[in-house]
């Protein structure tokens, strides 16, 4: 009898055997190597507020965080989170028992369902979604279920589906996972889309994971609705935010999870054998960048919309579909009308053509066909970068 050695064996297991490096390893080194501008991976080229530096700098010289945190998180960022709450959405959280710090939304995401999930349950997300939710998914054993957000170029919008929502849902579906503002789309979810969503899960009796990292970035017309503020949702909804990409400041891997104290608890039992804790003295610099003014969130929100206008523009001008996103820091572009269709090669070969990298929606989608001709632009950088960026665009494209 002849079977596997252990040196034959694949050694990362089945369930991780589709997510090798990520997209926006290949293309931010594809951007160094060219010398290209890095339109794909989201994170700013300019640090958040002063006051917030010299917070984390102060933490430090105190001697506060420089060792372990308690495990929730310290009080004053919980207490900060709590206020935070109920200041924007009237949401009322016990800081002590109703509120987790994680090392980052990601991280908050992967305990999260890792807490909440059983193998073989099912969680309908809407895609394209962000590339976590898949590997988190799959690493709880859990089943994903994907309702493709569809594209309307008339409009300019991506739309959900309701009843393709409602018809995703089985017997077998434990959670939904929403994100809004969302990722990559920009699309922001209006009150009668949440409004179905929280009627379908109290109805199926499911809970609701909801990503609300882009809460502060929305524009025009848009508002940001926290599903947990709607009629039979607070109960059952675990909501994630996090500071970076509010307060720009990615790197300090701050995020946090809130929710009745029953889903708190479930989601602190699996962190904590994660990371357990992490972010000691950014922890305090968050606590005080969330009682910044709302002034602060106002100019921030008013810098990035002038920022998605001159990029927009630059793209529809170079010849691309775009769909001006109504929240977020990304731009999604149809690449059809350049004659292209396939968004992998087009990202490949855009730092060559253009001095510029951008990420593939497809990567976003278990439906790969629903995303090929999409692709995203990131526009949380300077202005002159994003001229620059323009420029290089209309150059290599426009006729």
């Amino acid at each position: 009898m002849t079977g596997m050695t252990s040196s034959e064996r694949p050694l990362l297991n089945r369930r991780l055997a589709e997510f090798g490096t990520t997209i926006f390893a290949e293309m931010s080194a594809l951007a160094l190597r060219t010398g290209s501008i890095n339109l794909g991976q989201g994170f700013p080229d300019t640090d958040g507020p002063e006051e917030v530096r010299e917070a984390a700098v102060r933490a430090i010289r105190e001697g506060r965080g420089n060792q372990y945190p308690p495990g929730p998180g310290v009080p004053e960022l919980r207490t900060a989170i709590a206020a935070h709450q109920q200041r924007r959405y009237g949401l009322s959280y016990d800081p002590d028992t109703e509120v987790l710090v994680t090392a980052g939304a990601t991280e908050a995401i992967a305990a999260t369902l890792l807490a909440l999930l059983e193998p073989g349950d099912e969680v309908v997300a809407l895609e394209p979604y962000y590339d976590s939710y898949a590997a988190s998914i799959a690493m709880a054993g859990g089943t994903r279920v994907p309702v493709t957000l569809r594209p309307d170029a008339e409009a300019g919008v991506f739309r959900l589906d309701l009843d393709e929502l409602r018809a995703a849902v089985t017997p077998r579906t434990r959670l939904l996972l929403v994100n809004t503002p969302h990722n990559p789309t920009g699309t922001v979810l209006t009150r009668t889309e949440l409004t179905a969503i929280a009627e379908l899960a109290v109805e199926r009796d499911l809970l609701v994971v909801t990503d609300e990292v882009y809460e502060h970035l929305v524009y025009d017309t848009a508002e940001h609705i926290p599903l947990a503020t709607l009629p039979g949702m607070r109960g059952r909804t675990v909501t994630i935010g996090s500071a970076g990409k509010t307060f720009s400041f990615t790197g300090w891997k701050v995020g946090w999870v809130t929710g009745t104290a029953e889903l708190v608890t479930a989601v602190r039992s699996t962190k904590q054998f994660l990371t357990y804790v992490a972010s000691g003295p950014f922890q305090y610099a968050v606590a005080e960048a969330l009682r910044l003014p709302d002034s602060y969130f106002d100019e921030f929100r008013a810098d990035m919309r002038s920022k998605r206008e001159l990029l927009a523009d630059g793209l529809e001008q170079a010849g691309f579909t775009v769909f001006r996103p109504a929240g977020t820091y990304f731009i999604t572009t149809d690449i059809r009308p350049l004659g292209e269709s396939d968004g992998f090669a087009f990202c490949r070969a855009l730092p060559e053509r253009a001095g510029v990298v951008a990420i593939p929606n497809a990567v976003f989608y278990d439906h790969r066909e629903q995303g090929t001709s999409f692709v995203r632009f990131a526009f949380c950088k300077r202005t002159e970068v994003l001229t620059d960026a323009a420029q290089r665009l209309r150059k290599a494209f426009a006729h």
